[in-house]
């Protein structure tokens, strides 16, 4: 999986809330956004530039993200983050750490490959879940799940009960369905003509 650094400004936490809003109200009108990281040690409140998430938020890609605090280095996942309900902009984002030894739970892009059966018949490839959840140690995760649709028939679909990826625990329930190939108008007609052939 690919990395990205940020970097960022540990700051401190006043005592009190009214305080808190202060100065969180002040950091954000400069252009910076709060984060925390927490997992596996004491948490950590530092700052990072709007701009220097840009890469890591906007984007269809996942990141292991290589923080760099004030010059502490800390592998982590961005695990929440949130956004102004007008504005759109980001307010506030989780960080958590991880170790080479244990396993951590990530979101991982779908990507489809091959041309399916059903859409050779007339049918619509249909991607369903766009992300599938996992849970692996970080250096085993990929960039992306690649899952072949070559044999997949007119009206049928993959599960994910159906998927195995080498070091990887799939925590989707295992009758989510992943992608089909949905009937479109041309391809019933071309079955009921088919049949009204056969019969015929």
């Amino acid at each position: 999986m690919k990395t990205i650094e940020i970097k960022g400004t540990a700051r401190t936490i006043a005592a009190r809330s009214s305080e808190q809003a202060r100065a969180l109200k002040a950091l954000r009108k400069e252009g910076k956004v709060p984060c925390v990281l927490y997992g596996g040690g004491e948490n950590v409140n530092f700052t990072v530039t709007a701009d220097g998430l840009r890469n890591l938020v906007y984007t269809p890609n996942v990141y292991i993200v290589d923080l760099d605090i004030d010059g502490k280095k800390e592998k982590a996942i961005m695990k929440d983050i949130q956004f102004h309900p007008v504005k759109d902009n980001i307010l506030h984002v989780d960080f958590y750490r991880i170790t080479e030894d244990k396993p951590i739970v990530m979101e991982i892009p779908v990507q489809l490959e091959g041309l399916a059966e059903g859409v050779k018949a007339g049918g619509k490839l249909a991607l369903q879940r766009r992300k599938l959840k996992v849970k692996a140690l970080y250096q085993t995760l990929p960039e992306r799940l690649v899952i072949n649709v070559s044999n997949l028939g007119l009206g049928k679909t993959i599960q994910v009960g159906e998927l195995q990826f080498d070091g990887l625990e799939l925590l989707n329930a295992k009758d989510t369905v992943v992608c089909s190939v949905k009937l479109t108008r041309a391809a019933k007609g071309a079955a009921a003509a088919t049949t009204a052939a056969a019969n015929s």
